[in-house]
C-alpha cells in the first residue's frame, strides 16, 4: 500500500470532523503533535493537543461548540512534506497550526 502525499492526507483530514467523524480525523496525526491556534483565553473548543487522542478531543470540543454551516475545500498548497498550516511524514500529521481572525472568533462566540 503507498503512502498518501501530504496534500492527500490534509485533503482527507478537513471534512472529517464537519461530519462528526473525530476519531478518524485523529487517526490521521502521529504519536506527537505540535499544534497550535492562536485564541483569546475562554474558547473552550481550544485544548492542550500534543497527541493523537488529544487531537480527537479537540474536534470533539470543537463539534460541541461550533456549528457547520457549511465546509469547502478549495485548495490545497502543499511543498514537499509542509502542507499549509501542516507537516505530514511518513502518512500522518505532525504539525497542525491554524490562523485564524481570533477576534472575530471570540466575537462572533461571545457575542459584541
Amino acid at each position: 500500500m503507498t503512502t498518501p502525499s501530504p496534500a492527500q492526507t490534509v485533503q482527507r483530514l478537513f471534512p472529517l470532523p464537519a461530519e462528526g467523524k473525530s476519531a478518524q480525523a485523529a487517526a490521521l496525526f502521529a504519536d506527537s503533535v505540535s499544534f497550535s491556534i492562536p485564541h483569546p483565553p475562554g474558547l473552550p473548543w481550544v485544548p492542550e493537543v500534543d497527541s493523537p487522542d488529544g487531537m480527537r478531543t479537540f474536534f470533539e470540543l470543537l463539534g460541541t461548540h461550533v456549528r457547520t454551516k457549511e465546509f469547502e475545500l478549495r485548495q490545497v498548497i502543499a511543498e514537499g512534506d509542509d502542507v499549509v498550516h501542516a507537516t505530514v511524514r511518513d502518512g500522518r500529521i505532525t504539525r497542525y497550526h491554524l490562523y485564524e481572525d481570533t477576534y472575530a472568533v471570540a466575537q462572533a462566540y461571545f457575542g459584541d
